[in-house]
């Protein structure tokens, strides 16, 4: 919500501003007495119609009285205050965790060009997308893994770096899924989020020199990080990889990603195609929704000075017209 307001810093002071000002009024145009000269043919001229009679005086006294009102005014400092407010946001931090090896190149779809990692990261920018109030970091992995964006609220920059993730950043030899997690749920540790979750998705299974599952599970639990785990591919004995042609298909470890999901509170998915993975994305994206109270942000500021800038044109009004143009009458 944005909405914009007026108001006085201090509006406590026109509890004596206002009765003062009143005062003077009074006392100025009850009590203060104008000095009258008397001349010997004054009341001829007036009884036949020779007197002034334009209202100047009172003309005069508006003007000032307007002017000193403007300046009561600024005594009690007005603002204008920018509200921006949303009392209730979906909050969350993710952690997103791609597998980049050398499988990831592969196509499923013989309608589809686009290679598993293509799809992977069209799907995970349609996600980011839709989680306006969360912060998101990646982690990339294949033989290694390295956290590639810590979490942030940045969507363009998450969003610019997700989308120039390429296979060959890391040795795309082997699949460490769990020194992977392990390396995600370090970036969640110091979350204050009521709600952390990790996505991993994966065509993969654990390579030799990957570090044991249950040490990942156990650190996700000890943190509070729920992990959703999806599968890509596997339900072809080939598929085709750019270069190499068609090359058999790796089974991704099934029974370990439902392990992981299940033992940390989150699901295991598995996608066979882009629209598999956008349905498994907005599935999570519904999922995981979390309502938290946040604080008001307001600005204010001071808007003295238009008040000041017209009592002194007042002013001048009044002095051009009882010292040049109605000084006479």
């Amino acid at each position: 919500m944005l909405s914009t307001y007026f108001q006085f810093a201090y509006p406590t002071y026109f509890l004596f501003l206002i009765p003062l000002f009143l005062c003077v009024l009074y006392i100025k145009r009850f009590w203060s007495k104008k000095v009258v000269y008397n001349y010997s043919l004054g009341e001829q001229l007036h009884a036949h119609g020779h007197a002034s009679k334009h209202p100047h005086t009172f003309i005069l006294f508006c003007i000032r009285a307007l002017a000193l009102l403007l300046l009561i005014v600024v005594i009690p400092m007005p603002q204008l205050v920018d509200v921006h407010s949303k009392t209730s946001m979906h909050g969350i931090d993710i952690m997103l965790v791609l597998d980049i090896s050398g499988s990831m190149n592969g196509i499923d779809d013989e309608k589809d060009p686009r290679p598993r990692i293509t799809i992977a990261k069209e799907e995970a920018l349609h996600f980011v997308n839709k989680r306006t109030n969360d912060a998101i970091g990646l982690v990339l992995f294949a033989k290694e893994a390295f956290s590639r964006c810590p979490l942030t609220l940045d969507k363009k920059m998450i969003k610019d770096i997700i989308a120039g993730v390429q296979i060959g950043l890391l040795d795309p030899n082997d699949t460490s899924i769990s020194t992977a997690l392990i390396t995600a749920a370090n970036r969640l540790k110091n979350s204050s989020a009521k709600s952390k979750i990790i996505i991993l998705l994966t065509d993969g299974a654990p390579g030799e020199n990957d570090m044991d599952p249950q040490v990942a599970i156990a650190i996700a639990q000890q943190l509070g990080v729920k992990i959703y785990t999806i599968g890509v591919g596997g339900y072809r004995p080939y598929f085709f990889v750019p270069g190499l042609g068609m090359v058999p298909t790796q089974e991704f470890d099934k029974k370990l990603l439902q392990d992981i999901a299940q033992q940390t509170g989150g699901r295991y998915f598995k996608a066979h195609d882009a629209k598999d993975m956008r349905e498994i994305y907005d599935t999570i994206d519904a999922l995981e929704k979390t309502k938290h109270e946040v604080d008001r942000y307001t600005h204010s500021y001071d808007i003295f000075m238009p008040f000041i800038a017209l009592a002194l044109i007042l002013l001048c009004i009044e002095l051009l017209l009882s010292s040049w143009i109605w000084f006479s009458l």
